[in-house]
């Protein structure tokens, strides 16, 4: 199942603490504590935040692009036909909703079942 669609977005993301999905943008919209941290487009394009350096080196890569309205933050959108595979595209996933929660009260983090970060 392609992270791309939205029943891989879902299935993959949901069972990780505190996610929600709204529609929102015209996208599908994951967020933790109200954040976003990843959205789905319809045009099967993955928006996700990243660390600086990641920034540097994505955004170098052919089909990923800094992400309109989000770039000045470190978001990155990934197309489906970029070089990155999918143990790439979750891991990126998975470290955007990392980056997000950090941003979190600890109060919120434990409501949500966050586990304290390392």
């Amino acid at each position: 199942m392609s992270l791309f669609s939205q029943s891989g977005f879902d299935s993959t993301l949901a069972p990780i603490p505190g996610v929600t999905f709204v529609e929102q943008w015209e996208s599908h919209v994951a967020k933790v504590g109200e954040k976003v941290f990843a959205v789905l487009r319809p045009d099967e394009r993955l928006v996700v935040k990243v660390s600086e350096e990641s920034f540097e080196i994505l955004t170098a890569m052919e089909g990923i692009d800094q992400a309109p309205y989000f770039a000045k933050r470190k978001w990155v959108t990934i197309d489906k036909a970029s070089p990155l595979v999918e143990d790439d595209v979750l891991h990126y996933l998975h470290r955007s909703y990392d980056l997000v929660a950090e941003g979190l009260t600890k109060k919120l983090r434990a409501e949500l079942g966050i586990v304290p970060l390392s």
